[in-house]
């Protein structure tokens, strides 16, 4: 009687999609970077946001370390386009002095401005302005 030997088996080689150990760090810390909100024609960081950048800050130094953010300041749609750019522009300069008093590198941190450009909601109510009127955090 012959012998019959088994076809080998192939197996699939599986690999694993954890991200990048960098990547992950990244993912994480802008998940932890919340964005600020501004009052109407205002730049003046509001009592609200106050405890947003201090948690904001204690992950930007935890994490900065090979990083830059850009702050972007944006606008709801109210208003001149430049005068919405420069106000962005004043929205994103007070987020970053902010933060740069409470310990953040400043030459880590850029701002811009947006102005109404890239609104985040686009219904014609003040929620939505609100949610317009907004210092966001990018990593670059």
């Amino acid at each position: 009687m012959a012998r019959v030997e088994p076809e080998p088996v192939q197996m699939a080689k599986v690999v694993p999609t954890v991200p990048e150990p960098v990547e992950a760090r990244r993912e994480e810390l802008l998940k932890a970077l919340g964005d600020v909100y501004f009052d109407y024609d205002r730049f003046s960081i509001r009592n609200d946001a106050i405890s947003v950048l201090k948690e904001n800050a204690q992950a930007l130094v935890a994490g900065l370390s090979d990083k830059n953010i850009v702050i972007e300041g944006h606008c709801d749609e109210r208003g001149t386009e430049s005068y919405n750019m420069v106000l962005g522009k004043r929205r994103a300069s007070a987020v970053k002095e902010f933060l740069v008093d409470l310990g953040v590198p400043g030459d880590k941190l850029q701002v811009m401005s947006y102005g109404k450009e890239r609104p985040f909601c686009t219904d014609q109510n003040e929620q939505c302005w609100q949610e317009n009127r907004r210092g966001h955090f990018v990593l670059k």
